[in-house]
C-alpha cells in the first residue's frame, strides 16, 4: 500500500502549483470582486495544456491519469476555485467525447478541444429539472437528416465559450422508463435557434459564467448525435459524472486545504494577550479539526481517483469522495472564518471567499443527499464493500 504521490505527478503538481502562485492566486481577489473574465489565466491553462487533461495522446491531448487529473482541480482551486469550473465542464464533455463518441466525432473535435481552441460543457440542468435528469423537458425530434431541439437548460458552465455543447434531450418522449428515449446532441454555438440568454447572478464561484440557454426550433445534424445511437444518452452522461464528481471532491479539497492553510498562517501572525493566537488551545483545537478534515479529504479523493485508474466503477468511491470533501470543505471555511475573527467577514481576506465558494461543491454533479443514496445502494447489492 502507497500513499506517495509518484515522481512524474509530484513534478506535475509542482507545475501546477507554481503556475496557481504566479498566475492566479495574485489578481484572484481583484478579478473576483470586479467580475473580470479570466483571459490571461486561460491562456495560460491552454499552453500548459490542461483543456487536453481527459483527451487521449492520438488526438492531442494529455490523456492524464485520474489523480493527476485530480491534483489539478485541487492546486487551482486552492488558489480560485472558480478557474477550475472553467476546467472541470470541459474536462468532463471531452472525457464523454473520447468514450462514447463516433471515430468521426472524436477526430473532428477532440484535437481543437485538447488545446483550447475549442472550448465544450455540458448542457444537463433545467429550470424543472436538476437532480432528476429523466424529468427533462427538452426534446429532439428526427426531421430528415437533422434533428429539430426545443427546450431549456440552467447552471450551464461554460456557456458563453462552449462549442459545441452536449445537450441531454429526448429523442423519444414516450419511452418507458424515461432513460431509455434519453441521447446527447453535440450543439454547435453557431446554430440558429441556440441562445445563451444571460448569466446567472451567484454567490460565489465567480470567474465563470453560469448561464441559461434557450433552444428553440435548433436544427443539429444527424451526425452530432453523441456515438450515433439513440436511447444511449443517459448513460453516456452518468458514467462521465463519476469523473465529474473526482473534479468536484478535488474542488473542494482545494478549498479546505487553502482554508486551513490561511488559518494556520494567520494564527501565527495575530497576537492576542501578548501572544499569538495558535497558543491557546481553543485555536488549537479548530486547526486540529481542520487538519483531520481535510487529510481525511485527501486520501478518499485520491482513492476514488486511484481506483478510477484502475478500471474500476467508482459510483460509491466518488459519491464518498465528493460527500466528505464538500462537507469538509464547507466547515472547514467556516471554521477558518471563526479563527480569523471580525478579519474573516472582510472581503479583504481570502478566507470570505473560500466561505462564498465551499456551498456549491455540496450540490454540483448530485446534491449530497444523492451521493448518500448512491453509496447505500451499492453497499447494499454488494457492488460497493467497505472492510
Amino acid at each position: 500500500m502507497d500513499f506517495s504521490l509518484s515522481e512524474e505527478q509530484k513534478l506535475f503538481r509542482d507545475t501546477l502549483r507554481d503556475f496557481a502562485n504566479k498566475e492566479i492566486r495574485p489578481v484572484a481577489m481583484e478579478w473576483e470582486a470586479t467580475g473580470r473574465y479570466p483571459t490571461e489565466i486561460v491562456e495560460g491553462m491552454k499552453q500548459l495544456g490542461l483543456f487536453g487533461l481527459t483527451v487521449p495522446e492520438e488526438y492531442g491531448g494529455l490523456g492524464v491519469d485520474m489523480v493527476s487529473f485530480a491534483l489539478v482541480f485541487e492546486e487551482i482551486s486552492k488558489a480560485w476555485m472558480g478557474i477550475a469550473g472553467i476546467l472541470g465542464s470541459h474536462s468532463l464533455a471531452c472525457w464523454m467525447i473520447a468514450k462514447h463518441g463516433t471515430e468521426e466525432q472524436k477526430a473532428r473535435l477532440l484535437p481543437a478541444l485538447a488545446t483550447g481552441e475549442r472550448r465544450t460543457g455540458i448542457g444537463l440542468t433545467e429550470p424543472g429539472a436538476g437532480t432528476d435528469l429523466q424529468g427533462i423537458a427538452t426534446t429532439a425530434r428526427l426531421d430528415g437528416d437533422h434533428y429539430v431541439v426545443n427546450g431549456a437548460k440552467t447552471w450551464i458552465t461554460n456557456a458563453r465559450y462552449a462549442d459545441p455543447l452536449p445537450v441531454l434531450v429526448k429523442t423519444d418522449p414516450t419511452a418507458s422508463p424515461a432513460h431509455r428515449g434519453m441521447s446527447v446532441l453535440l450543439i454547435d454555438a453557431d446554430t440558429p435557434g441556440f441562445e445563451v440568454s444571460r448569466d446567472l447572478p451567484k454567490l460565489g464561484y465567480k470567474g465563470t459564467e453560469s448561464c441559461e440557454i434557450t433552444i428553440t426550433d435548433c436544427r443539429v445534424p444527424k451526425e452530432n448525435l453523441l456515438g450515433g445511437v439513440e436511447g444511449r444518452g443517459m448513460q453516456q452522461v452518468l458514467s462521465g459524472l463519476e469523473i465529474g464528481r473526482v473534479n468536484v471532491a478535488a474542488r473542494s479539497l482545494g478549498i479546505a486545504q487553502a482554508a486551513y492553510d490561511e488559518a494556520l498562517s494567520y494564527a501565527g501572525q495575530r497576537e492576542a494577550f501578548g501572544k499569538p493566537i495558535h497558543d491557546f488551545q481553543a485555536i488549537q483545537l479548530k486547526i486540529a479539526e481542520m487538519g483531520i478534515k481535510v487529510q481525511a479529504s485527501r486520501l478518499l479523493v485520491y482513492w476514488a481517483a486511484s481506483q478510477a485508474d484502475a478500471g474500476h466503477r467508482i459510483d460509491m468511491e466518488a459519491g464518498m469522495a465528493k460527500t466528505f470533501a464538500s462537507e469538509a470543505a464547507i466547515e472547514c471555511a467556516l471554521t477558518s472564518m471563526q479563527v480569523h475573527g471580525g478579519y474573516g467577514y472582510s472581503k479583504e481576506f481570502v478566507v470570505e471567499r473560500l466561505y462564498r465558494d465551499a456551498p456549491l461543491m455540496s450540490i454540483g454533479e448530485g446534491t449530497n443527499d444523492i451521493m448518500r443514496t448512491v453509496i447505500a445502494k451499492a453497499l447494499i447489492s454488494g457492488k460497493g464493500v467497505v472492510g
